[in-house]
C-alpha cells in the first residue's frame, strides 16, 4: 500500500538518530516518514535482512509493527524483531553482524526520559552493524524534506510476544530471544570461570538496571552465567517510563545503588547502564569512576582480557571532549591514538578499518570492536575481569593507575534547557574569540581551537564538534552542544586538569576543578545569553 503525506522538514538525525517527543512520533506519518526516508536512502538488496529492537520505552512495540511493516513494503525479505521490542544497542549490533543483516532500526531515545510526556527515538544502524555515517544521515533528511509517501504491508496485527516466524506479505518478522545470543558472544571474550571464582569468593556487587533495557541481560549475565547472588540485579524489569525517572546513569537517578557506595559498608564494586544498553557508570567506594579513567584503566590491563590478549598492542580511541588519560597509557606503549567527535559513528570506521580495537567518549560510553556499539555491559565485564585477575579493590585498581600514570580530574558541566537561537549564539561568540580577549577573562588561557575533524576512513567532516581552549598548568576546557535533546539546545562544557605522578591524586575533583568550573561560566558568557549563572547538574 502507498500512502501520500506532506514532507516533514525537521527529521535531521542528531548525535545519535532522531530524538523528539514521544507525542511528535505519535503524530500520523512522522514516524513513517522517516523510517521511508532511512529505506530510501540504503535500500536493501533483495533477500535481505532487518534487525528490529529497543528499549522497551512508550511507543515501542507500536513502532516496532509500523517500521517492519514498512520494510518488508520497499524490499526487505526478513525482519527480525527482539521479543516484545526489546533489543539493546550493542545486541542489535551483534546482531546484525551475526545474521549477515543489511542493517538496523534502534527504537530508542537512550538516556532522555520516556512514557507519552517523554521521548522516543529512532536510530539506522548500517550493515557493519554501527550507526550511520554522518553522510548517509545527511542523506536521510534530505529525502525526508521531499518525501510525498511511504509504503507500508497492510495485514493481520503481528505478535511480538510469541517467538517464531510470522509471514508478512512477501516476507517475513520472525520474533527472537534478543538476551541469548548478546550473551554468548561476551563469554568469549571475558574469563567467566574467573569472575565467577570471584563472587564465590564473597565479592560484593551491585547493578542497576533502571528499569530499561540492560534488565533481563544482567539477571541472565551476572546472576545465572556468573553466579552472582540474586538480587544482585537491582530494577530488572523494563518499563515504558522507566518506572518514572530518565533511564540516565548519574547520581540523580541511582539513589538505591549509590547510597551504600557512600556508606559504612559499600559494595567492592557498583555499576549501572542506561536506557538502551550502551552507556555505564562505574562506582568505587566513595568515588564515581569518570569515563576516562574507565577507559584508560581497561587500556592500561586490556592484556588481562582474553578478548584483547593475543592481539596487544591495540590502537584506540576516545571522543574530543573525554579526558586525556587514554593518552597517557597509549604514550606509554607506544600504540595508536585517534581523537574523534563525539558520536559513535566516528569510532564506528576506525573499528571497521582495523584501526582501533577499543574505544570510548565522555558520556560513559565504552567498547571495542567484538560490536560497532558502546557497550554498557562490556564494560563492566571488564572491571570484573582485571579485578578477577589482578586482585584487590577498584579503589585500589584507580590509585595504582594514577600512582603510575598520573590522574586527569575530570568533570562535565551541562547546561540545559537553553533556547536554540541563544545557545547557537553564545557558542558563535565564543568561536569569534581569540586567546588576547579571553586572557581579559582569564589570564590562564594559553590556547584557542574551534574543532573541525576528517574522517581517515570515509572523509565524511564535521567542522563544528565543538571548542576547546587551553589553560595553565595542564588544563582544558571543552564545549560543545548536544545533539542528543529532543527540543531546544543543551550546552556540556568539559573540565579536566592534569595531576602528575607524585602529586595530590585523590583530592574530591570537585575541589581541585572548582577555579576552572567558575572560568568555564564566564569564558563562554552563559549569563549574558542565556540568563543562567550555573550549570543546572554536573557530573
Amino acid at each position: 500500500m502507498i500512502r501520500t503525506i506532506t514532507p516533514f522538514d525537521d527529521q535531521k538525525p542528531g548525535t545519535s538518530g532522531l530524538r523528539k517527543r514521544t507525542a511528535v512520533f505519535q503524530t500520523p506519518h512522522y514516524l513513517e516518514s522517516f523510517v521511508q526516508a532511512i529505506f530510501l536512502a540504503d535500500p536493501p538488496p533483495q533477500g535481505a535482512t532487518l534487525v528490529i529492537g529497543g528499549d522497551g520505552r512508550y511507543f515501542s512495540a507500536e513502532a516496532a509493527e509500523i517500521t517492519a511493516r514498512i520494510a518488508l513494503a520497499n524490499g526487505y525479505a526478513r525482519v527480525v524483531v527482539g521479543q516484545d521490542a526489546i533489543f539493546s544497542t550493542p545486541a542489535v549490533s551483534a546482531a546484525i553482524r551475526r545474521l549477515d543483516a543489511w542493517g538496523g532500526i534502534i527504537l530508542s531515545a537512550s538516556h532522555n526520559a520516556g512514557g507519552p510526556d517523554g521521548d522516543f527515538g529512532v536510530k539506522y544502524n548500517t550493515r557493519t552493524g554501527g550507526p550511520a555515517p554522518q553522510a548517509m544521515g545527511d542523506r536521510i533528511h534530505e529525502i525526508a524534506t521531499s518525501l510525498e509517501e511511504y509504503r507500508l504491508i497492510d495485514g493481520p496485527p503481528l505478535d511480538l510476544s510469541r517467538p517464531g516466524v510470522q509471514p508478512l506479505g512477501a516476507g517475513s518478522v520472525e520474533i527472537v530471544d534478543p538476551v541469548g545470543d548478546y550473551v554468548d558472544l561476551l563469554e568469549t571474550l571475558f574469563d567467566f570461570a574467573a569472575i565467577r571464582d570471584l563472587f564465590r569468593g564473597g565479592f560484593r556487587f551491585a547493578f542497576d538496571a533502571m528499569n530499561a533495557v540492560t534488565g533481563p541481560y544482567a539477571v541472565e549475565l551476572f546472576e545465572r552465567r556468573l553466579g552472582a547472588p540474586e538480587g544482585t540485579v537491582l530494577r530488572a524489569t523494563p518499563l515504558p517510563d522507566f518506572g518514572g525517572e530518565p533511564p540516565d546513569p548519574h547520581l540523580d537517578h541511582l539513589q538505591a545503588l549509590a547510597a551504600p557506595m557512600w556508606g559504612p559498608d559499600p559494595f567492592d564494586l557498583a555499576a549501572a547502564s542506561d536506557g538502551d544498553g550502551d552507556r555505564n557508570m562505574i562506582l568505587a567506594p566513595g568515588m564515581v569512576v569518570s569515563p576516562g579513567d574507565s577507559l584508560a584503566l581497561i587500556a592500561a590491563n586490556a592484556g588481562r582480557l582474553p578478548g584483547f590478549a593475543d592481539r596487544m598492542p591495540i590502537g584506540a580511541a576516545r571522543s574530543m571532549p573525554t579526558s586525556r588519560a587514554l593518552d597517557r597509557v597509549l604514550a606509554a606503549s607506544g600504540s595508536p591514538l585517534y581523537e574523534t567527535p563525539t558520536g559513535w559513528k566516528w569510532f564506528s570506521t576506525l573499528l571497521e578499518a582495523g584501526r582501533i580495537q577499543l574505544c570510548g567518549e565522555e558520556s560513559f560510553g565504552t567498547g571495542s570492536d567484538h560490536v560497532r556499539e558502546k557497550d554498557g555491559l562490556w564494560a563492566v565485564l571488564c572491571w570484573l575481569n582485571i579485578l578477577a585477575a589482578r586482585g584487590g579493590s577498584a579503589g585500589d585498581l584507580l590509585r595504582d593507575h594514577w600512582g603510575a600514570y598520573g590522574r586527569d580530574y575530570y568533570q562535565r558541566l551541562d547546561v540545559e534547557g537553553l533556547e536554540t537561537a541563544a545557545a547557537d549564539a553564545m557558542m558563535a561568540a565564543l568561536a569569534a574569540s581569540d586567546v588576547a580577549a579571553l586572557q581579559k577573562v582569564e589570564p590562564s588561557v594559553e590556547r584557542f581551537e574551534v574543532l573541525d575533524y576528517v574522517d581517515p576512513v570515509s572523509g565524511d567532516r564535521l567542522a563544528d564538534a565543538g571548542l576547546r581552549l587551553e589553560l595553565g598548568p595542564d588544563a582544558r576546557i571543552t564545549y560543545r552542544l548536544s545533539g542528543t535533546g529532543s527540543s531546544g539546545a543543551a550546552l556540556r562544557v568539559y573540565i579536566e586538569r592534569f595531576e602528575p605522578p607524585g602529586g595530590e591524586l585523590d583530592a574530591a575533583p570537585s575541589d581541585i576543578l572548582a577555579p576552572l568550573a567558575g572560568a568555564a561560566i564566564r569564558l563562554i558568557d552563559l549569563e549574558r545569553f542565556t540568563g543562567q549563572t550555573a550549570p543546572t547538574s554536573v557530573s
